[in-house]
């Protein structure tokens, strides 16, 4: 076999495994650099007047607020808020939350007490959203507000915006 068919079949064989080996490096580097979450600080406890309603569901009694002056973005992807679930009785739970909206879970960082200060979650893991009847709220604020298509809003004011329209412009059936 002459030389020049020699390298008529062997070249493009060796372009192909060099850059399969590139290929393979590439792919790497996501698998070696894992997600890491940047810290976070514990808002102010909301004020009344800050708190922005949202929808959940025809059946749910509770009213679900969110301090809108808690909202962050943060660099890792989590959009983090204070939520305020008030009982028809007046009773309220506030809770200090964030989203991970790639992975679509959610992670509490702490609870509001009577006297207006923080307590610190002990069970603070991520865990995933779920649709259900049960904890909807966070399934609604992940899929209509802060994380449509499952991207995290740009900034607070995004997610302030998606607050005040009802949802998310992507999300907002006109």
């Amino acid at each position: 076999m002459p030389v020049i068919e020699i390298k008529k079949i062997f070249l493009p064989l060796l372009l192909c495994a060099s850059s399969c080996v590139f290929a393979a490096g590439f792919d790497s580097d996501y698998e070696e650099k894992p997600w890491e979450e940047i810290e976070s600080t514990i808002p102010s406890f909301p004020n009344p007047e800050n708190l922005v309603s949202f929808y959940v569901s025809a059946t749910a009694e509770n009213k679900f607020t969110v301090d809108r002056d808690s909202i962050s973005v943060g660099a890792d992807g989590v959009v983090r808020y204070t939520l305020v679930i008030t009982s028809p009785s007046g009773v309220q739970n506030v809770s200090y939350e964030g989203l991970r909206c790639s992975s679509a879970e959610r992670r509490l960082y702490a609870f509001g007490r009577s006297d207006k200060t923080w307590s610190k979650a002990r069970s603070n893991q991520w865990l995933r959203i779920q649709e259900s009847t049960v904890n909807r709220h966070h399934a609604v604020l992940y899929g209509e507000y802060f994380c449509p298509s499952a991207i995290a809003v740009r900034d607070a004011e995004e997610a302030r915006m998606a607050l005040r329209l009802g949802g998310h412009p992507s999300t907002v059936r006109r």
